[in-house]
């Protein structure tokens, strides 16, 4: 792990335009499509942009907008210019964007269209500029030699290179390990968002753990859809920044990925890997395969050995189609999955794993690739990476989760306070998680240190692990537990398309609510049982990764 061995990450990018130059790089779906020349000439372009606006190496290039190629080649010509990218999740409240941009002391900002028109340029007095994220057009500059540079940028780069542009043209800054490459605000699961330092190692090391771990199974010229958001590490070094550097297509979902518009987007691109959230998969295995196993005929069938393998063949296949039927695995994270839908993938031979990490580590943690994956767990460490648990029996009692390696933060931005709370004098990052891990290193995920509920008696309660029991209940989407005074409460929004398919009122709703609570009960151990079940009446707030926001719900009645 010595940072001296660590190759620079803008010379791997620059070597991979090189190697790659006549190859399609990024496509927004069904839109338009950029081979690597492409992105090449628009980087060097807005290298041009910022040298003639003054930014300097260090300076902060905030992004804020949905998924695009022009996102990503905006995010790569900040880190190959040696300034600092700031991607904000475009989900955030505008207040909190600008924030943002404050607090990080961003120059520049990239904005889509949609997300300028909610925000206050004198709010953000620091900035430059702003530059739309269609087609870079100024839509904010105090001074006049921005908008001037971007109106002459055709000829400012026609004279920079006057016969042509060519592969060896491109020459970026060399990073050092260190150096801090992006600052990441996180998604504010359990807090307000704090702006995670990222250093060129920590790209690096997720770099090279997946042209390792996913590499074999892939080649330049396979295709990817990018789903999730780029501003969130999760999406970014899997579906984005990996592929670039390998010569995988990588095609951006640019609309809401509805359930018609996903699928056929999938049907068309053919991923060579598929990288999801929970959400996702859940969704798909309860309102398709579920139902269709279920049936008591099936049931039936499915306890005869050879017909049994069969079916289960077949359900196997469907659902490998139903995503492009090309990729080698699905990877799942973001949050956990849940244990009735893991089992089920798992009986009928469907090709995941389950992955987990942290923005704080850029974010990879631990995994292992489907063949060896244990049901229940999320994977092993990753190289790179130390991994323990703070326990004194880490196997069977549950501790924090501590890694510490290349991977690892070099702190929170202006936050020393959190950042001495999260990193320890030796370098362990304190992940706020619990778990256990058995004696072949498999890491079992029981909920994070914020979340413990403390029984009546001491006993520790661990709300996740009821929660994934409720969430296979008759009725219910979504659910959270809380503690409320001594007492343990469900709160469920329920699956009200289902509900009103079966014709029932809000009364039968609370009916089956109180039934599926009693059943829960014999489940679980007396000191962890609810008292009650509480329907709500809207969708639980998420962060752009799908997780609910469970700190806006602790005190909720």
């Amino acid at each position: 792990m010595k940072n001296e061995n660590i190759p620079s990450y803008n010379e791997s990018l620059q070597g991979a335009i090189r190697k790659y130059w006549e190859l399609p790089s990024m496509s927004d779906y069904g839109i338009n499509t950029f081979r690597y020349k492409d992105v090449a000439r628009v980087i060097e372009k807005l290298h041009i942009l910022f040298e003639q606006s003054g930014l300097q190496k260090g300076d902060r290039v905030a992004l804020c907008g949905k998924n695009c190629s022009r996102w990503g080649m905006a995010f790569f010509a900040t880190l190959t210019y040696g300034a600092v990218a700031v991607p904000i999740l475009h989900e955030f409240h505008p207040s909190q964007v600008q924030d943002i941009v404050n607090h990080s002391e961003s120059k520049l900002l990239f904005v889509g269209e949609k997300e300028w028109s909610t925000l206050q340029a004198s709010s953000m007095p620091g900035l430059l500029g702003a530059l739309g994220l269609a087609d870079y057009q100024v839509l904010h500059a105090p001074g006049d030699s921005l908008r001037a540079t971007r109106d002459n940028l055709n000829r400012l780069f026609g004279e920079k290179f006057p016969s042509s542009f060519r592969p060896e043209h491109v020459c970026y800054h060399v990073d050092s390990p260190e150096e801090m490459a992006l600052i990441n605000y996180t998604s504010g699961t359990t807090s307000n968002s704090k702006g995670v330092m990222i250093p060129y190692r920590a790209l690096w090391s997720n770099l090279d753990f997946a042209i390792r771990e996913v590499g074999p199974f892939a080649k330049a010229g396979d295709r990817v859809l990018s789903m999730l958001p780029m501003a969130h590490m999760y999406g970014m070094a899997f579906e984005f920044t990996f592929e670039f550097h390998y010569g995988i297509h990588i095609n951006f979902l640019t609309k809401m990925a509805s359930p018609t518009i996903l699928l056929k987007a999938l049907a068309e691109v053919k991923p060579v890997i598929l990288i999801v959230v929970p959400l996702i998969i859940e969704k798909i295995v309860r309102k398709s395969i579920m139902p269709k196993i279920q049936d008591p005929k099936v049931k039936m069938l499915l306890r005869m050995p050879v017909i049994g393998n069969r079916i289960r063949k077949k359900v196997c296949d469907g659902l490998t189609q139903a995503l492009g039927g090309n990729f080698y695995e699905v990877i799942i994270g973001g949050a956990a999955l849940n244990k009735d839908v893991e089992q089920l993938l798992h009986d009928i031979g469907f090709r995941y794993t389950v992955g987990y990490g942290a923005t704080e580590c850029a974010p990879i943690i631990s995994y292992t690739p489907y063949d060896q994956m244990v049901v229940g767990t999320c994977g092993r460490n990753v190289m790179h990476q130390e991994l323990r648990i703070d326990s004194s029996d880490p196997e069977h009692k549950p501790g924090e989760i501590l890694t510490r390696g290349l991977n690892v933060m070099l702190g929170y931005y202006k936050n020393e306070e959190a950042t001495a709370a999260a990193l320890d004098k030796d370098g362990w990052y304190h992940t706020g998680d619990l778990g256990v891990m058995d004696k072949d290193g498999y890491l079992f995920i029981k909920g994070r240190c914020k979340n413990m509920l403390l029984g009546a008696n001491g006993q520790n309660i661990y709300p996740e692990e009821i929660e994934d029991k409720l969430a296979s209940k008759t009725l219910v989407a979504e659910c959270l537990v809380v503690q409320r005074g001594e007492k343990i409460h469900g709160l469920v929004y329920p699956d009200l398309e289902q509900a009103q398919k079966l014709g029932l009122s809000a009364s039968d709703i609370q009916a089956v609510m109180e039934q599926n609570r009693k059943e829960l009960n014999t489940e679980i151990p007396g000191y962890a049982q609810l008292a009650a079940i509480h329907v709500m009446d809207k969708e639980f707030e998420k962060t752009p990764k799908k997780s609910i926001k469970r700190f806006l719900y602790q005190e909720a009645k």
